[in-house]
C-alpha cells in the first residue's frame, strides 16, 4: 500500500450557509491523501498503473466549483467521486479548509477533515 498526497490546492470558490458568501465567495484550501496499492507503479513506470493526480486534482477543483452550505459537503461529494471513478482507491483522506473565514475574528482558517475507506 502507498499514499499519494496533493498538498494546498487552492481556489476560490462560493461554499457557506451566508448569502452573501454565495455572491462574494472566499478563498479555500484542499488537502488531499489516498491510499492505493502502488507496487506496479513502482516497478513499471507507467501512468496506467498508478492514481493519475491529475484526475484527482480534477475533480476537486469540479466538486468545489459546485456550491454548498457546508465544507462536510463539499468534502463527502470529492471523496464520493473519487471512490466512484478511481477502483485502485482504496481509502480517501480530504481536508477543505475556508481562508480568513467571515466568523467575527481573527481567524486565518476553518477546516474539515473526513477519511473514508472502500468497503
Amino acid at each position: 500500500m502507498g499514499t499519494i498526497t496533493i498538498c494546498n490546492i487552492r481556489l476560490y470558490a462560493f461554499h457557506g450557509c451566508l448569502e452573501e458568501e454565495s455572491i462574494i465567495g472566499s478563498d479555500y484550501r484542499v488537502d488531499l491523501s489516498v491510499e492505493a496499492d502502488l507496487t506496479n507503479a513502482a516497478a513499471s513506470d507507467q501512468l496506467a498503473d498508478t492514481v493519475d493526480y491529475v484526475h484527482l486534482n480534477a475533480i476537486v477543483k469540479e466538486e468545489m466549483g459546485l456550491r454548498a452550505a457546508l465544507l462536510e459537503h463539499v468534502a463527502q461529494r470529492i471523496i464520493d467521486r473519487i471512490l466512484k471513478e478511481i477502483d485502485a482507491v482504496r481509502s480517501v483522506k480530504v481536508t477543505v479548509a475556508k481562508l480568513n473565514p467571515p466568523i467575527g475574528g481573527d481567524v486565518e482558517t476553518v477546516a474539515v477533515t473526513l477519511k473514508e475507506e472502500r468497503a
